[in-house]
């Protein structure tokens, strides 16, 4: 099981930008792919953007062009870069950490909030 704790949510006017880091208690985080979920209020938690150990990424339609996943396994953390913040994009955000080396195994954080006001 690998621990994730989520930081970097704030209030933020919107256009304005946030980053949000995701900490990993794990000694090999590139055994794992990593990802950025939100769920807004009444609605289903949704994908935002995963990086691969190779680096490679995929956004949803939403925030392509707008936000940028990255990770540093040395550092073991991986980041969100949220640029041009809408109210829409207002929502915990949850870390997701898929294990693909060895026993395939899921693991959430606790989530950060992100709240963008007009």
């Amino acid at each position: 099981q690998v621990q994730l704790v989520e930081s970097g949510g704030d209030n933020v006017q919107a256009g304005g930008s946030l980053r949000l880091s995701c900490a990993a208690s794990t000694k090999m985080l590139r055994d794992y792919t990593m990802g950025w979920y939100r769920q807004a209020r009444g609605k289903q938690r949704e994908g935002v953007a995963t990086i691969t150990y190779s680096r490679v990424t995929q956004y949803t339609d939403f925030v392509r062009g707008r936000f940028t996943i990255s990770r540093d396994d040395g550092r073991k953390t991986v980041y969100l870069q949220m640029n041009s913040l809408t109210p829409d994009d207002t929502a915990p955000y949850y870390c997701n950490a898929k294990k693909v080396l060895g026993a395939r195994t899921e693991n959430w954080g606790q989530g950060t909030q992100v709240t963008v006001s007009s």
